[in-house]
């Protein structure tokens, strides 16, 4: 007797709420929601052409992420930066990503170091903002840990890396009118990856805490100067 078949429910188009939710979002990572600013709900659905109520399943979903304070009256609040969170956040991506680095460096192959070598290259595009290049910069990171990366590693790379998404996107982008900013980030990566070609463990990890040290000098500085 044939087993039954198992019973998926149809795809639907997104929700109202997670629409509603991912563009709060981009908006809270990328500054235009002003970190301290206050929003009533009725002004941001206005915003988004929705109705009150998805917006305001959307914040809730955005305040567990720590980037809203819902307030009583149906307001929030989008979190304030926080310079002690982003030391933070840093001096816990020196501890980790350093050390997937030196185990890291010696699995990559050729060709995926020479795929990222073009990919840091086209970091330093005068043209190309952070906003326009963080999602590649992040993907670009990730490929050169995950040869070494566990389960437990993503995972807790991911939550250091959302955390500090809003200070990269906001503190890099006061950075982005100057032109000399956009061949700094072009030779930076390309000095990561060759420190990885070395094939030598401590080389890439020590290349990895200077890269990840100089970037929370150069965030921080931004943010105090904005």
């Amino acid at each position: 007797m044939a087993a039954p078949r198992a019973k998926l429910r149809p795809i639907t188009s997104r929700s109202v709420v997670e629409q509603s939710t991912d563009e709060l979002r981009r908006a809270i990572l990328s500054g235009d929601l002003a970190p301290g600013q206050d929003y009533s709900l009725r002004e941001l659905a206005d915003m988004l052409d929705v109705s009150f109520i998805p917006v305001r399943e959307a914040l809730r979903s955005l305040e567990s992420e720590g980037l809203v304070v819902m307030r009583p009256g149906r307001s929030a609040t989008v979190t304030p930066l926080d310079l002690d969170d982003l030391h933070g956040i840093y001096r816990l991506r020196r501890v980790v990503e350093p050390e997937i680095a030196a185990r890291s460096c010696t699995l990559l192959s050729d060709a995926e170091l020479d795929r990222l070598e073009a990919e840091a290259a086209g970091f330093g595009a005068r043209g190309h903002g952070i906003g326009d290049i963080y999602d590649g910069h992040h993907a670009f990171h990730f490929a050169l840990l995950a040869p070494a990366a566990t389960v437990w590693d993503v995972r807790l790379l991911t939550t250091l890396w959302r955390a500090a998404e809003r200070y990269v996107r906001i503190g890099f982008g006061r950075l982005d009118p100057d032109p000399d900013e956009h061949r700094r980030r072009g030779r930076a990566h390309l000095d990561l990856v060759a420190a990885f070609r070395s094939r030598d463990p401590a080389t890439a990890s020590d290349a990895v805490a200077e890269h990840l040290a100089r970037n929370e000098r150069m965030a921080l500085a931004a943010l105090t100067d904005g």
